[in-house]
C-alpha cells in the first residue's frame, strides 16, 4: 500500500458500509458491513486478502458500530495506521439544491446535511451520525462528502420542476433531485474510456438497474434528465417500489382501503415493485418463477421491462436522438442478460440489435454486448461508487 488510500463510509439508518480503497490503482485493498445497529444481534463482517471475517454482537450504535469497524482492521489487517489514509469519503444520499459538489466537511456542512433531513428522513440521519463519529475518530485527516444528488444538479428547470403552485414548492423544497447520481457519473465516464471517446462528444443513457433502480440521459458528460425524483420513489419499477404512478393512487387507498399515511408510504417504498406484483424481489427467483410457469411472475418481469423501455425512448426524445450507447449497470443491470436481450428487441425498430452469445458471458469487465451493424451501442460497465467517491475525495483534499 504505497499509494494514498481513502476511507469511504456509507452510514444508512442501521447500517453501515466501509471500504478502504486505493484510488490510483482503483484496488478495494479492504472492507465491510455493519448490520442491524441498535439491535442485541447485530453482525459485522470484514474482507481482506480474499478471506472474510464475521461476528454476532451487540451493536448500540453507530460510533460503537465504526468502533467495531477500526477493531477488524485492527484485527484481520490491514492496521490502519499503516494504510497511507488521506482523507474520509462518506455517501450521503440527500444534497439538496445546497451541495452541487463534493465538499469538505466542517461542522456548517454537517448542520446544513442535518437540515436536509426532511428530504430523506430514512437516509439522512445514518449519514449524518456516521460523519459524526468518524470525524471523532479521524480527527486528524480530512473529512469528504459525496452525494447522490449532485451530479444531477445540471438538469435543466424544465426538467426538475414538478407542476404545482411555485410558491409551495419552493417553500418546501419540492423538486426532483435523483439519486444513484455517484454511479451514473462513473459508469458514464467508464462508458467514454470503453468506447474510446471524448466524454463531452456524445451523447448516451444510464441505466442502473439494482434493488433501487433509475436511468439517466447525458448529453456530453452531463446529466440532463434523470428518472428519481424528489425521493427514489419515482421512476422505474424496482424490487419493493412502485415507480411512476397516478399519484391519485395515494388519495384513493386512503378512501377507499383506509390505510394511513404511515401505511401507504411503507406500501409504496417496500411491499410494492416486483415483490408486489408476484410476491418476490429478487430477479434470480422471479426468472426461476417464470421458469416454472408462474404467470404473475411473468407479468412482473413484462411490466418492469416496459417501463425501463419507455424511459429508453423518451430519454431518446430528450437527447434528441439515438445516443451512441445505452449502459447496463448494478445488479440486476450487469447480472440479468434476460432483460438486456428484451430492452434490445423492443428497440429493434430503431436499429439497436443485441450478440446474444456477448450477451449471455458473465464478467465483471466493461463490455460492448451489441453486435457492430447495432445503430446504438449496448454495453454492461459494473459500477464501483466506492472507487469514485474515494478519486472524488482524493481530488478535493489534493486540490
Amino acid at each position: 500500500m504505497s499509494h494514498a488510500t481513502v476511507l469511504v463510509i456509507n452510514a444508512g439508518s442501521s447500517t453501515i458500509k466501509y471500504q478502504l480503497v486505493d484510488p490510483t490503482s482503483g484496488e478495494a485493498i479492504a472492507g465491510g458491513l455493519v448490520e442491524r445497529i441498535g439491535e442485541s444481534n447485530g453482525l459485522v463482517e470484514h474482507r481482506y486478502h480474499g478471506e472474510e471475517h464475521s461476528e454476532e454482537l451487540p451493536i448500540t450504535d453507530h460510533g460503537h458500530g465504526l468502533r467495531e469497524v477500526l477493531r477488524l482492521f485492527d484485527t484481520h489487517g490491514p492496521r490502519l495506521a499503516d494504510a497511507h489514509i488521506v482523507a474520509v469519503g462518506h455517501r450521503v444520499v440527500q444534497g439538496g439544491s445546497v451541495f452541487p459538489h463534493p465538499t469538505v466537511v466542517d461542522d456548517d456542512v454537517v448542520e446544513k446535511i442535518r437540515d436536509l433531513i426532511p428530504l430523506a428522513p430514512l437516509h439522512n440521519p445514518g449519514s449524518v451520525r456516521g460523519i459524526e463519529v468518524a470525524r471523532e475518530l479521524f480527527s486528524d485527516i480530512p473529512h469528504v462528502v459525496v452525494f447522490d444528488t449532485s451530479f444531477f444538479q445540471t438538469m435543466p428547470a424544465s426538467a426538475y420542476t414538478y407542476a404545482l403552485p411555485k410558491d409551495l414548492a419552493a417553500e418546501h423544497s419540492i423538486r426532483r433531485y435523483g439519486f444513484h447520481g455517484t454511479s451514473h457519473q462513473y459508469v458514464s465516464e467508464q462508458a467514454a474510456l470503453l468506447l474510446g471517446r471524448d466524454l463531452t462528444s456524445f451523447n448516451q443513457i444510464v441505466a442502473h438497474l439494482g434493488s433501487g433502480a433509475s436511468i439517466s440521459a447525458i448529453a456530453g458528460g452531463t446529466a440532463v434528465d434523470t428518472s428519481m425524483g424528489l425521493t427514489p420513489l419515482e421512476g422505474l419499477v424496482m424490487g419493493t417500489r412502485t415507480g411512476d404512478m397516478d399519484p391519485a393512487i395515494v388519495l384513493h387507498l386512503q378512501r377507499a382501503a383506509g390505510l394511513s399515511i404511515d401505511e401507504v408510504n411503507t406500501l409504496l417504498n417496500k411491499e410494492s415493485g416486483l415483490k408486489g406484483l408476484c410476491g418476490n424481489n429478487d430477479f434470480r427467483e422471479v426468472l426461476a418463477m417464470i421458469e416454472a410457469g408462474n404467470q404473475d411472475a411473468a407479468l412482473a418481469f413484462d411490466v418492469y421491462v416496459h417501463r425501463l423501455v419507455k424511459y429508453i425512448g423518451s430519454y431518446m426524445a430528450v437527447l434528441g436522438g439515438l445516443p451512441e450507447v445505452i449502459t447496463f449497470t448494478a445488479g440486476v443491470g450487469e447480472n440479468n442478460a434476460l432483460i438486456r436481450e428484451r430492452v434490445a428487441d423492443a428497440l429493434a425498430g430503431f436499429g439497436v440489435r443485441i450478440d446474444k452469445e456477448a450477451n449471455a458471458v458473465r464478467s465483471k469487465e466493461a463490455r460492448i454486448v451489441s453486435t457492430p451493424d447495432s445503430t446504438v451501442a449496448v454495453a454492461v460497465i459494473p459500477t464501483n461508487e466506492e472507487l469514485a467517491i474515494a478519486r472524488q475525495t482524493l481530488a478535493l483534499v489534493e486540490a
